[in-house]
């Protein structure tokens, strides 16, 4: 018994054709099976990195086509060019974007690692209290080895907000070990409020830190944010707003 159409492209794993071989348009052979082919793998592709976006856990979307690069300093070794096409994955190189709150660090962390789900890169975002606490759930249930296991999977590692709520001494620890394994084999982007020095607040200890640091600064784009509060001027300028509508006479419905 001969199997339908879409028997036959899910043996072949043609999974979409079913759904758009009609409206492929058809001149000859050759030319409708390219085009038909092509769409296929464009639609396995965007399905490819949707599943990547889902898989990273960011906390929201961002474009870097909007990322205000204004409060950014960056070393003379870096640019922007190079850090938004992404070669600092290609060669296992860090990014450390440190400084005052609301500056867009993490704004920048997001949309750099959405562009990298984008070109099929794997990405991984955790904030740093929550990744402590995986890892120290995981080490508690005896699953710390399947975890590392797929954390060092990924092609890019982002930990959000190192600084804002300190450590203990076990997930200080196993945090080192995540950056340890990253070491020259993926990379890693890392958002602080904390300067380097400071560091030593959160993971509680100074040979720890130091270590830590030294495998994160080896091959880094080091990063510092200056200026107010994005999300601050954003609320004042919104305040503003209805403040003058107010003042303008507008009913407040």
């Amino acid at each position: 018994m001969q199997q339908s159409l879409p028997q036959q492209c899910k043996a072949l794993k043609l999974a979409n054709v079913p759904c758009f071989y009609r409206e492929v348009p058809f001149d000859d052979p050759e030319q409708y099976l390219t085009d038909l082919f092509s769409e296929e793998l464009r639609l396995r592709q965007a399905k490819k990195v949707d599943t990547l976006i889902k898989k990273a856990g960011f906390p929201n979307s961002k474009s870097l086509e909007d990322f205000d690069w204004s409060p950014v300093t960056l070393p003379e070794s870096s640019s922007k060019t190079e850090l938004a096409e992404l070669e600092f994955i290609d060669r296992f190189e860090n990014i450390l974007a440190v400084g005052a709150v609301g500056t867009g660090k993490t704004f920048l962390a997001t949309a750099l690692g959405l562009r990298a789900c984008s070109r099929g890169k794997t990405v991984r975002f955790f904030r740093c209290i929550d990744l402590a606490n995986i890892l120290l759930d995981s080490h508690r249930q005896g699953h710390l080895k399947k975890l590392m296991d797929s954390l060092g999977k990924a092609d890019l590692l982002i930990i959000d907000e190192l600084g804002f709520v300190p450590l203990n001494r076990s997930g200080a620890e196993l945090l080192f070990n995540v950056i340890a394994q990253a070491y020259e084999s993926q990379s890693v982007i890392i958002t602080s409020n904390l300067k380097f020095g400071e560091w030593n607040s959160v993971l509680g200890d100074n040979r720890l830190t130091a270590a830590l640091i030294d495998r994160l600064v080896h091959h880094a784009h080091i990063l510092s944010f200056d200026g107010p509060s994005r999300r601050l001027s954003q609320a004042l300028s919104n305040l503003k707003d209805v403040n003058g509508l107010d003042e303008g006479g507008e009913d407040e419905t």
